[in-house]
Parts: C-alpha cells; sequence; structure tokens
C-alpha cells in the first residue's frame, strides 16, 4: 500500500502540471506498487515535458507551489533538468525535465493508474520503468526490475527494454546495462 501522504503529493504535482499544460507522468518507486512488488518509497518522482531552454520557466512555475530542497535550484534546472522540491504536505519530489526522444516517448505511453476508488495517477510504462531502473542501476533498482518482469510475465514487451537498454549502455558505456534484465527473463518459471 503506497502511504495516503505520497498519494496526495503525486496527484497535487500532476494536477498542477496538467493546469500548466505540461504533459507529464510518475516515474520511479511509486510505479513499482503499479508493475512489480509494493515497497516502501519515501518520495515521487516524475518527469515532466520541458523544451531544451524552457527550464527557467518551469522551475519558477514550480517555485510558485513548491519549496526547493536545493539551495541553487535554477543552477540544478539548467545543468541536471531537474527539480528537487518539498510539497505542500511534506513529501519529497524529484521531478525530471524531459525533451529527448526516450522521454517523449515516456509520455507517449504513459497511463491511467486508479490508486483509490477516487485518485488516478498518470504513470510510465512497465517497461519504461524498467529502462530507468537498469540505468539507475542501485541495488533496489535491480530488484524492481526483478519484481516488474516476475509480475508482468509475457506482457512485458521485451523488444523495447531490450532497444532503449541497449542505447543506454551504449551511451553510457556500460555494456553490462542490460544484464539484470535479461537475468530476470531467465528466471525458473518465467514466461517468454
Amino acid at each position: 500500500m503506497i502511504s495516503s501522504h505520497l498519494v496526495e503529493a503525486a496527484a497535487e504535482l500532476l494536477q498542477f502540471l496538467d493546469a500548466l499544460g505540461r504533459r507529464s507522468c510518475l516515474i520511479g518507486g511509486m510505479v513499482v506498487a503499479r508493475w512489480g512488488e509494493p515497497r516502501v518509497t519515501q518520495d515521487v518522482d516524475a518527469t515532466v515535458l520541458t523544451g531544451l531552454g524552457e527550464e527557467a520557466a518551469l522551475l519558477a512555475a514550480l517555485l510558485l507551489k513548491y519549496q526547493s530542497r536545493e539551495a541553487d535550484p535554477h543552477t540544478l534546472a539548467t545543468t541536471a533538468r531537474m527539480a528537487l522540491l518539498e510539497a505542500p504536505n511534506g513529501v519529497f519530489i524529484d521531478v525530471s525535465f524531459a525533451a529527448f526522444p526516450f522521454e517523449e516517448e515516456v509520455l507517449d505511453r504513459s497511463s491511467t493508474w486508479q490508486v483509490t476508488s477516487d485518485v488516478q495517477l498518470r504513470t510510465c510504462s512497465a517497461e519504461d520503468l524498467v529502462i530507468y531502473k537498469l540505468v539507475a542501476a542501485r541495488l533496489i533498482d535491480i530488484h524492481d526490475v526483478q519484481t516488474v518482469v516476475t509480475r508482468q510475465g509475457s506482457t512485458l514487451d521485451v523488444h523495447r527494454v531490450r532497444e532503449w537498454g541497449g542505447r543506454f549502455a551504449e551511451l553510457l558505456e556500460r555494456p553490462d546495462l542490460l544484464d539484470p534484465f535479461e537475468l530476470a527473463l531467465r528466471k525458473p518459471g518465467r514466461l517468454r
């Protein structure tokens, strides 16, 4: 079960971005509850379409509603293309500014998740969550890859994960990037 504070902060953020006319969706730990094995997470991770050069304008809008957790949010927004924020209810929010083809595809492929009887959240697809997790590659991320692959079974678009995972492996010079995914696919009982 996801904390009601996280759900509240996520719903508020997505509604705020919608009101700004910005396409967005959730990525990260909260989304694991939809596609994999639910686990404890402390923050909300989202991506929002932000053209190159639009970082300052989006950040200014976000700072009207949210407190920055970063001493110099403008530098972070323009160099790392992200904002580290705190919601009014105290939940930490990490917002990535999307502009590249993969990120645009993530938003195109996102869908609605009925979290509670009265709350829907827009999230990335299972495949895109796996790709994000493979790139991040922390121990918890590798565990998340395993749970998503196990839970989604034969419905998972393996080709998409391999295609984008391969591109990121080359770009990041990490030839083993896809290894945890391939290992999860070979897990006994895995449907192909």
